[in-house]
């Protein structure tokens, strides 16, 4: 038995090499955007299709994967192993990487954008097969623990990816605009070469790591398609593609003028991708009427799944509106009235709430003793604090005004000690203390509002590892499908943005943190909810983790 739980250890570690990158990359593309930006003439807009071909990607990856597995009719990744897969997404991103080398040199930007979308694409198939890998190398009510853990080590990457590119690009750590707008091709080869040989690396480490096989990868019986999230996925694209064909459709009269090749270019990309969405659509229908109906696997039996891909969509939505939209609110007078030269410190801070939360919710990833583990909990979510601070201070910030926010900090202990091994119970007490804070921002100005909206990161982040673990828990050989399913909804990070911003537009930006309310709400909910769907089956993680 300590020879398993050392196998699984070392397996542990391996995997969240893998989560190391997926933060380093994410965070790096805040300096590859302005670059691109200045470097190939572009607008605002196409600079950032950057980050739309990567995060888009995660999304057409999963569904790529569903439809291989429609047409094959049997799961993929359980056949070719959750191991294999990820060397496999390792493999493509190191294409992708070294594809990046000679589209910075064409000087042509739709071959960046294809060479990021293949990174991203290998991320996909990584991100579906190593979380329910992290889920499944122990107890699974113990899951969202190691899960946390991963979360942590990505936080990490995302913490020192600017700092790390930034000394690789610039030489320093410290860039200034100009810096960040005319770092040479070279230096951007160099970092992409880099790149490809730490994903090269990666693969190395898994291969030689001993990743003990699941159970449901050993399970050869038959595995029919999920259904019902096969529904939510086509009223998604169905939306997507009426989004695209309409303002395609109201550009199509072009004004003359400096800015006609921009306005074609944009023209064209939203014609290109609306038909994208409809080949998609066409592909699943036809796919799915060649199915016989006794393949079908009804999901009634696993409502945890659908529910679970709503709550994933609402959580990465309501992670990334509350920061995306901040930069508007601090511009306000009630918020400070900043300029855009002192917002990034408050950006910093919001990033760094979901690191701070996510290593102290790794503690438990570890079997510590009680003692140590209540030192460990008190202790390091002010360490990461402190590490925050220290980041945003060698950035040359100000940080002074931050001291305060440890209060804040101090509140998320108290979450964590009172949901202590009960990762349901977490999860609703979470999105409670997130509907309060977001109540709090909405009623408040100053200072107490800002740190109200800021702490909206705190509560979040341990939601993904808990949602995760509870829409997977006990599906067995459907494991991998749900996984991708879930994946997929990492684009609800492209939806509740913009339906804010809707709302700012109509009414102001302060009121339209009213959004960031509903989506908490519905993550309680969704907390309250699957824990009922669980007990019917017999599975109660509450219960089974505290006696863990």
């Amino acid at each position: 038995m300590e020879n398993s739980n050392s196998t699984k250890t070392s397996a542990l570690f391996a995997l969240i090499s893998v989560f190391f990158f997926w933060g380093f990359l994410a965070a790096s593309n805040g300096i590859f955007i302005p670059f691109c930006k200045t470097h190939f003439n572009l607008s605002q807009f196409q600079s950032q299709l950057i980050d739309s071909a990567f995060y888009g990607a995660y999304f057409i990856g999963s569904l790529l994967l569903y439809i291989f597995s429609l047409q094959f009719n049997k799961d993929i990744i359980n056949k070719v192993g959750y191991k294999k897969t990820i060397i496999y997404g390792l493999l493509i991103s190191i294409i992708g990487a070294l594809i990046m080398i000679p589209a910075v040199s064409s000087g042509s930007f739709m071959f960046i954008l294809a060479a990021f979308f293949i990174i991203a694409l290998g991320f996909s198939l990584q991100q579906t097969s190593a979380n329910p890998l992290v889920l499944n190398l122990g107890n699974p009510a113990t899951g969202s623990y190691r899960l946390n853990f991963a979360g942590s080590v990505n936080s990490l990457g995302t913490a020192i990816g600017p700092i790390l590119v930034s000394l690789a690009l610039f030489g320093k750590v410290v860039a200034s605009d100009t810096d960040k707008t005319s770092a040479s091709l070279g230096s951007i080869n160099i970092l992409y070469m880099i790149l490809a040989v730490a994903f090269g690396a990666a693969i190395v480490i898994l291969i030689f790591s001993k990743i003990p096989k699941l159970e449901i990868e050993e399970d050869k019986s038959e595995v029919k398609v999920l259904k019902e999230p096969l529904y939510f996925i086509i009223g998604i694209l169905i939306f997507l593609f009426g989004i695209f064909a309409y303002f395609a459709y109201e550009s199509r009269n072009i004004s003359s003028g400096e800015d006609y090749e921009a306005q074609y270019n944009k023209m064209i990309f939203l014609i290109a991708i609306a038909a994208f969405l409809l080949v998609l659509l066409i592909i699943l229908g036809l796919l799915y009427r060649k199915i016989k109906k006794e393949n079908r696997f009804e999901l009634v039996a696993y409502p945890q799944v659908t529910l679970g891909m709503l709550a994933i969509f609402i959580y990465v939505g309501v992670e990334v509106t509350i920061q995306s939209n901040m930069g508007t609110l601090l511009k306000t007078p009630e918020f400070g009235g900043l300029d855009n030269s002192e917002i990034s410190p408050f950006i910093s801070l919001y990033w760094g709430s979901l690191m701070i939360g996510r290593w102290t919710g790794a503690i438990d990833a570890f079997n510590l003793k009680k003692r140590t583990n209540t030192i460990l909990t008190l202790i390091i979510p002010f360490v990461a604090f402190a590490f925050v601070l220290f980041m945003n201070h060698l950035n040359g910030a100000d940080i002074s005004s931050f001291y305060f926010y440890g209060i804040c900090v101090a509140i998320l202990l108290g979450g964590f000690i009172l949901g202590k091994n009960r990762p349901t119970f977490t999860l609703m007490l979470f999105a409670i203390l997130g509907t309060i804070a977001m109540i709090i921002g909405l009623i408040s100005n100053g200072t107490i509002g800002i740190y109200a909206f800021l702490s909206g990161g705190l509560f979040c982040s341990i939601m993904w590892p808990c949602i995760f673990s509870l829409a997977i828990a006990e599906l067995g050989k459907y494991t991998s499908q749900a996984s991708g399913f879930l994946i997929m909804m990492i684009l609800g990070g492209a939806f509740i943005p913009p339906v804010q911003g809707l709302l700012a537009d109509y009414t102001d930006i302060h009121i339209s943190y009213i959004v960031p309310v509903f989506c908490f709400i519905y993550l309680a909910w969704y907390a309250w909810k699957v824990k009922k769907i669980l007990i019917k089956k017999g599975i109660d993680y509450d219960t089974t983790s505290s006696s863990h």
